[in-house]
């Protein structure tokens, strides 16, 4: 099973940064599409962000383009997510996920795998 644990969340003030990490267990790292999404109370969980194998793939949803940045490290077992010009619309608890098929994180949208999630809430 892969493991996956976010960290980086918390509150900020509306215009600011901040930068979620998601390590990953194993050594099969490398292997794995990588992805970020997130769910608003009430609603399910939606597509933020993806990045393949490799990193030189990246997908976004149109509403963060330009503010959030997924990437990776595959030394450090690690996927980032950069947020920047934070909107209180950004709240949300975000979760990372993982999945072999670049596919299932950014067309299907059904990972096989998740994380906890981390809270991150933007004030105005």
């Amino acid at each position: 099973q892969v493991q996956l644990v976010e960290s980086g969340g918390g509150l900020v003030q509306a215009g600011g940064s901040l930068r979620l990490s998601c390590e990953a267990s194993g050594r099969t790292f490398r292997r794995y599409c990588m992805g970020w999404f997130r769910q608003f109370p009430g609603r399910g969980r939606e597509f933020v962000a993806g990045i393949n194998w490799s990193g030189d793939t990246t997908s976004h949803e149109d509403s963060v383009k330009g503010r959030f940045t997924i990437s990776r490290d595959n030394a450090k077992n690690t996927v980032y997510l950069q947020m920047n010009s934070l909107k209180p619309e950004d709240t949300a608890v975000y979760y990372c996920a993982a999945d072999l098929s670049f596919g299932s994180i950014v067309t299907t949208r059904r990972p096989d795998y998740w994380g906890q999630g981390t809270q991150v809430t933007i004030s105005s």
